[in-house]
């Protein structure tokens, strides 16, 4: 009996979900009448504005992953080793971005770095996309930093460190070369979910008024018919391609680990 109500719990939320989704791209796939077609998806492809966005996009995107190892790793790890006691106050201000709407906080940049402000930078593009990155780190810095706690937390970070260190190795090599390799898996982790965050965000990069791919799913849903559903079906693609390839990886980390 028990089964039996855990498998119909399991059926009814895959209807839940997979039953708008397949709405969605049966009608994504009707534009030309009478039959199925991909002429949506075509269009989509077709428009110069689609990799205009999406190729902005995935730029940010990977400044923010960059930026984000570079501010996670390091604190995740001396936070671990040097200061267990302040792992409540870390993981409580890495959560702030959960329950602070995202408007809040484009709001504040504006206000702290417009082009009267002591450091302007929503005066140029340039300052502006390092906002836009900065804003789009610290959305993202929950998953990051708990990705990366995680991993840290499979290893022996004091027994590694003094390894090193009793070899003659500096803090910028103990991260570098033995650190960040035993938590890669981690923090590819870390990086696909801030991918997915990027591609689909839209506060941000609307207010900061920057050609985002997240401003173009908007655009294009308040004018189009059938370009909007099959635009959705593609940045769907998009992020449980990203969750995949976090399983991949995962998978080819233990099965190495196995191996050894």
């Amino acid at each position: 009996m028990k089964r039996l109500v855990a498998w119909a719990a399991f059926l009814l939320g895959c209807l839940y979900f997979l039953l708008p989704l397949i709405g969605m791209t049966e009608f994504s796939l009707k534009m030309r009448r009478g039959e199925y077609s991909f002429d949506a998806y075509v269009r989509v492809f077709e428009d110069p504005r689609f990799w205009e966005t999406f190729g902005y996009s995935l730029t940010l995107a990977a400044a923010t992953i960059v930026f984000g190892v570079l501010l996670v790793v390091p604190t995740a790890y001396w936070v671990r080793l040097k200061l267990p006691q302040a792992r409540p106050i870390i993981e409580f201000i890495t959560l702030l971005p959960l329950v602070i709407p995202a408007i809040v906080i484009v709001f504040g940049y504006i206000r702290l770095y417009n082009t009267s402000s002591f450091l302007p930078l929503t005066g140029s593009a340039f300052g502006t996309d390092i906002l836009l990155t900065m804003g789009y780190a610290t959305l993202a810095l929950p998953y990051m930093y708990r990705a990366v706690d995680t991993g840290l937390r499979t290893i022996d970070v004091a027994t590694l460190t003094e390894a090193a260190q009793s070899l003659g190795a500096g803090w910028f090599t103990i991260l570098a070369r033995i650190i960040l390799p035993n938590v890669l898996v981690a923090v590819l982790s870390g990086a696909f979910l801030t991918l997915a965050i990027v591609i689909g965000e839209f506060t941000m990069a609307a207010l900061l008024n920057r050609p985002a791919f997240g401003p173009y799913m908007q655009l294009l849903g308040a004018n189009r018919a059938y370009e909007p559903p099959a635009l959705a079906v593609i940045a769907f693609a998009i992020t449980w391609g990203c969750m995949g390839l976090i399983q991949l990886v995962t998978r080819f980390s233990k099965h190495e680990r196995a191996k050894a």
